[in-house]
């Protein structure tokens, strides 16, 4: 069970004659071959009640929060719980910011009377405390910064994810049994299946821009 440098492990493994099924469990979701990943979706859930939670004090103080959150070289995190969380901007990595253009949305909000802004930056796309002080020397606007770190990874799993563990590890346990091994147990369309595992590590999972353009659409 795990992400990228778990699987190499276990196909490093196999190589020796080792039977293993690899099981996707990894909050970033940025592996081929599966739509979902064990532990994302509390995640994302971790992540979009901080952003709610953090709303209520921007909204009283009329202040720009900036949240960081997890995803090295995945903006998944932060692009899905920064759309569902209403953000006003969303930074990640496979999409170069630039800070005119996020000055630009920031100061056009306040000039339309909202109260406050969200700002969720993936950790790949930069420091949030390095963007947070560009801002304020920019702008001379009080900018908040609130690092999740890993208090994203704990807290109560989800439904989702404790159906998809359940099925998942059934899955890899009746593969194991018929001797298909040195594959990854997947979900397509909600629909369990068995993806070579050479081939999970020689592809990259690519983000969804579509969803990307529609927070920014909505964001406005």
């Amino acid at each position: 069970m795990g992400g990228d440098g778990s699987f190499r492990g276990a196909l490093a493994l196999a190589h020796y004659g080792v039977p293993v099924v690899g099981i996707p469990a990894t909050i970033d979701n940025d592996l081929e071959g599966t739509d979902y990943s064990i532990g994302y979706d509390t995640a994302l859930n971790n992540v979009v009640d901080a952003i709610n939670k953090i709303r209520d004090t921007a909204t009283s103080h009329e202040r720009t929060f900036i949240v960081e959150v997890m995803g090295h070289k995945s903006g998944q995190i932060a692009l899905i719980a920064g759309l569902a969380g209403g953000a006003e901007s969303i930074l990640i990595p496979e999409v170069p910011y630039d800070i005119d253009e996020l000055i630009f949305k920031l100061d056009r909000g306040i000039n339309r009377g909202k109260l406050h802004s969200i700002i969720v930056v993936a950790e790949g796309a930069g420091s949030g405390m390095e963007i947070g002080e560009q801002i304020r020397q920019r702008t001379g606007h009080e900018i908040r910064v609130t690092i999740l770190g890993h208090v994203q990874r704990g807290g109560t799993p989800t439904v989702v994810d404790r159906l998809l563990a359940s099925r998942m590890g059934a899955r890899a346990v009746d593969m194991i049994l018929r001797g298909e091994t040195n594959k990854m147990v997947g979900v397509r369309a909600r629909n369990l299946v068995a993806v070579d595992l050479e081939e999970v590590l020689q592809q990259k999972r690519e983000l969804d821009l579509e969803l990307y353009e529609l927070a920014g659409i909505l964001s406005i």
